[in-house]
Order: structure tokens, then sequence, then C-alpha cells
């Protein structure tokens, strides 16, 4: 700590990112790259390599400086700011396997409160952020961001053969577009992340970020900066509950999201009544805003209640869900032979309870073009309650009633009232919890905790809302 208004941080991972002479960004703020990689290695690795893309470097090093001042480019001519941004940079071995890998990283890495022009008191700022707002460098020979990237990516063992694509148009195909990723971890640096400790909820040394003041549960109606730490740290596991607040973004989402939430509600008897987390599942047709409306029935075929679906269903079974929607279990076989044996027994939808602890479900798996009913995974949490709604049944008949489809009404990554959906999984994922937007956003968004093969370079509306993001926090 340097004083009670400034302190030193450490870069805030994201799983998804001797001075150079490059020209810095020219634009409303400058940006510049500070190589602290080794000679022959990251920016200095000598290996001869084509222009690709627009990327004109003929050294693997090269291409990768281009890049990073390209993206640095792109975010320059989006900010305001009268005072040098310096990103110190590096490549090295991060986290991978064969099939998996930490594209990178980046963080600030010092954080400022109570400056002259700081817009609420007793918060703590990226220091970027903090410098635009001061008006000069509040810690002139430190640099403002830390980021680092993967040098193995593609490589045999580390995501292999996927690696990053170093052109500057977006064309990566199957390779990990580096510009996006660096658009990323650049947003990350210059504020879209809380320095709030998420497993514990305790503010960094007793002060809030100026992120934490847009965070609103919509469980206990509570703003961060209104919560205890223990609260905190429940909301942070709060499923697809935490929302984001800030204006321009609320202003900007209809214009940027799909209209559209998938969701499996209960709608009788009133005393079950409510609305499941889903899972898509890459087969079957798509959900749809008319819906499939039915009652529900669940499979018994297994020890413990269990319904596994995993051989054609018995003829009490397929007399219990025979015009219904049909719940089942995961287990033990695919996710398309559930279905499809449902089916085959007059199903005319399929809910599949998870197997393990965790939320928000994940997608069914799958390619089977002879199933045709719709099908959705839910929690295992919310699977027991779902069960023990229908403990009353009869053979045939149950009396609770729902409705799998599109909610038209509902933005695609947010709330009933617009507000952006925050990634908050359980169990917490450290490094990329609270820190991103949810994955259910549609269209996809830069600042989600994985990087999708459709983003743009964009950073405004109406592709993406990152920008509209920082100018909630002070930008």
């Amino acid at each position: 700590m340097r004083a009670n208004s400034l302190a030193s941080f450490g870069a805030l991972v994201c799983a998804s990112l001797a001075s150079l002479a490059a020209a810095p960004a020219h634009a409303a703020a400058t940006i510049t790259i500070l190589n602290i990689n080794a000679p022959n290695v990251g920016f200095n690795d000598p290996t001869p390599v084509a222009p690709v893309g627009g990327n004109l470097g003929t050294t693997l090093g090269q291409q990768r400086l281009n890049a990073f001042q390209y993206a640095a480019s792109l975010w320059g001519a989006t900010l305001t700011s009268s005072v040098t941004i310096v990103v110190q940079a590096q490549f090295s071995a991060l986290a991978c396997n064969a099939t998996g890998a930490v594209l990178g990283s980046a963080g600030p890495i010092s954080i400022s409160r109570d400056f002259v022009g700081a817009p609420l008191p007793a918060t703590w700022y990226h220091i970027a952020l903090a410098n635009k707002l001061f008006g000069a460098d509040r810690l002139p020979a430190n640099p403002d961001i830390n980021a680092n990237f993967n040098v193995n990516l593609g490589n045999p063992g580390c995501l292999t053969g996927i690696p990053f694509y170093l052109g500057l148009d977006n064309n990566h195909g199957t390779a990990v577009d580096l510009v996006t990723v660096l658009l990323h971890e650049f947003g990350h640096g210059l504020g879209f992340s809380t320095v709030t400790n998420g497993t514990t909820g305790a503010y960094f040394s007793g002060f809030p970020s100026s992120y934490d003041h847009f965070l609103f549960d919509n469980t206990v109606n509570k703003t961060w900066v209104e919560m205890t730490p223990a609260e905190r740290a429940t909301s942070a596991v709060n499923t697809r509950r935490l929302v984001w607040t800030g204006t321009n973004v609320g202003a900007a989402a209809p214009t940027v999201l799909n209209s559209g939430t998938p969701q499996f509600s209960v709608i009788a008897p009133a005393s079950a009544a409510g609305t499941f987390l889903v899972g898509l599942s890459q087969f079957g047709p798509p959900l749809s805003t008319a819906g499939v409306t039915g009652e529900i029935m669940p499979v018994v075929d297994s020890a413990g209640g269990l319904g596994l679906a995993c051989t054609p269903l018995s003829a009490v079974n397929a007399a219990a869900v025979n015009g219904k929607i049909a719940v089942v279990d995961r287990g033990v076989c695919i996710f398309t032979d559930k279905v499809k044996n449902a089916q085959n027994a007059g199903a005319i939808a399929v809910v599949i309870v998870d197997n393990v602890a965790g939320s928000p479900p994940p997608g069914n798996p799958g390619i089977d073009a002879t199933v045709v009913i719709p099908s959705v995974r839910i929690t295992q949490a919310e699977g027991a309650t779902l069960k023990n709604a229908l403990r009353f049944r009869s053979r045939t008949r149950s009396g609770v009633f729902g409705t799998m489809g599109i909610n038209a009404a509902v933005l695609t990554g947010a709330d009933a009232n617009g507000r952006m959906l925050m990634f908050t999984p359980n169990p917490f994922a450290g490094g990329s919890s609270v820190s991103h937007w949810d994955q259910s956003a549609s269209r996809n968004q830069l600042m989600e905790p994985n990087i999708n093969g459709d983003l743009t370079h964009s950073v405004l509306p109406p592709e993406d809302l990152t920008f509209r993001m920082l100018q909630d926090i002070g930008w």
C-alpha cells in the first residue's frame, strides 16, 4: 500500500488474455504497450511468418505486437482521456491442455480512491479510469494494466491445433481471434471488473469498487454496496439473479440484445408455480414463442425413483408420458437416446434433470435428426423442486402443468426489467464470476466469460455493450 488513496493491485485473471518503439494509438485516448518479454520470446520471437489479414509483420513477435497495437487503437478511438494508458504485456506459458486453455489475463496494476474528480467517495477505481477522472497520472512511474497471454496456444497439448489468429480482419475461421481476446482483456483492465472478493464478499482494504455500486441482486433487492460481506458472497453465486443497473447499459441493451429468453415454467397449480433456468439442447427443434404446454409427468424406471430413459419405456411409463412433458434424469446414456425414447412413447417435450450440483444448467449436446420434440436441462436442485411437486401424482395424471418455450418479452441475457445479467455460476468461478456478463446473452457479448467466434471488433452498440458499461462507471 502506498497511501490510503492508492494501492497496488495484482491483475485480475480472466480465463477466456524493455519499452517498445511502436507508435501509440492516435485518438481520444493514447494506449501504449510495454514489452516485458525476454529476447526471442513472445513479442520478440524472430520466427518468420507471412503477412495475414492486414497484419504485415514478418516475424511472429512483430505480428503479435501489431495485433496488440491494433486492439489498443480500437480502444483508443473509443475512450476519452488526456492521460496515456500503459499496458504492460507479455506472452508466457499459461494453463492449458489438449482441449482447453487459459487464453490470457489482464487487470489493473493499481487502484485509487478519494482523489479530486472521483464521482463516488470511499470507492476504488481502476487506475486508468482514476487517471482520466483526476486529469493526471496518479502513479507516473507505474504501468496501468498488466496483460499476459498464452504463448503456447495451438501447440500440441495446449488447445491443440487452435492457435491465435493474428490477422486484423477478424477472419479467424476455427482459430482464436487475438484482437477480440485483447479487446476483452483490456476491458477488464479499464474497469470491467470488481476488486471485491467474490468468495468472501470482503471489500479490498475495506472499500467497494466503482463496479459494485451497479451490481443489484434481484433476490434480496440490494446493491452490493448495501449488502454485508456474507450477502455479497451469496449473491456472487446467485445464478442469473445479479444484474447491472447502469443507465447507459440499460438504454442500449434493447438495441443490442435479441428478444426472447428460453425458459421452462410450471404454471399450475399455483402452489408449485415458478420459472426454471434451462440449458438448451443442440438437437431437436428450437424453442418457440408459442411454446409447448402440457401436463408434466416423470419417468421412473430405475432404483431410487430415477427415470433414466435409456431403453424404450415400459408400458406403464409410456402411458404416463403420452401427450405430456416428460421428466427424465441425466446419466448412463446420451441425451439424444433419452429424448428419443420419451418421444417414441408419445411425450411432447422432455425436461432432463442434471445429476450433479451446479448452476446454471449446461446444454444438452448431441445430434439426432429424428428427434422432433424440444428438450431442455434443469439443475439438480430445481429438478428436486419439480419432482417434489409431482409426488402426489397418479399413474397417468399429476395435475402439474408447464410450458417450455421462449419468453418474447424478455431480452436474451437480461432480466424482466431489461437489466443485463451478470455471470454468477454456482460454484464460484475464480477470475470469471461477477466480472462478466452472463453467458446467456444474445447476441453474444465481448465481455462474456468465453470468447465466441461470432464476435466483432466493436465495443459499441448495436454490436456490443462494453463501452456503455465503462461509461456507467465514469469513462
